[in-house]
């Protein structure tokens, strides 16, 4: 399908993500993924912060709303809590499985996802990996890779690149068009 996949390598499209033991039987499966130019340690911080902000496009999921550019000091995610908060602040998904340093896995309008953090051996580098997996009709199918692929991809970066030290520790404002 178009847009199932976005920067990840057949190993790790072949590999078994934690959301895979929540849908056994998935009609949507999408996979995306970036490295990270640092260890799994500074990309954590980051993905716990989904909870917070979107980090995607903010002027669409987070009504214009800027997401953070520094660490919150946030406590480890916890099963049950909500997953991220976006939409101008509604509180959305629930956290259904948590590693530190290794994996979050969410629920959302209707899908499971999984964020991976695969360490690079004998470098400082992490992969940084998204697996979405949901229940649904083939109609809405190709629409939710599509829709995805725009967001995920732009979240994965904005991730990377905060994880990297790259993106200054702007104050709050609008949310530049990227």
């Amino acid at each position: 399908m178009i847009a199932d996949h976005w920067g990840v390598t057949r190993a790790e499209t072949a590999s078994a993500y934690p959301c895979d033991e929540l849908v056994t039987e998935p009609s949507l499966q999408l996979w995306r993924g970036v490295t990270v130019n640092t260890a799994p340690e500074h990309v954590w911080p980051w993905i716990t912060q989904i909870r917070v902000a979107p980090y995607s496009y903010d002027w669409i999921d987070n009504l214009g709303r800027r997401s953070p550019r520094r660490l919150l000091g946030l406590a480890e995610p916890v099963v049950g809590e909500p997953f991220t908060t976006a939409l101008g602040g509604r509180r959305l998904g629930r956290i259904v499985s948590v590693e530190p340093e290794r994996q979050l896995t969410a629920t959302i309008m209707g899908t499971v996802m999984s964020y991976v953090l695969e360490p690079i051996a004998h470098t400082d580098q992490t992969r940084l990996l998204l697996k979405i997996v949901a229940r649904g009709t083939r109609l809405t199918t190709p629409l939710l890779a599509l829709g995805d692929l725009i967001m995920a991809r732009r979240q994965l970066l904005n991730l990377a690149a905060l994880a990297e030290g790259a993106v200054p520790n702007a104050p709050a404002g609008p949310a530049p068009v990227v």
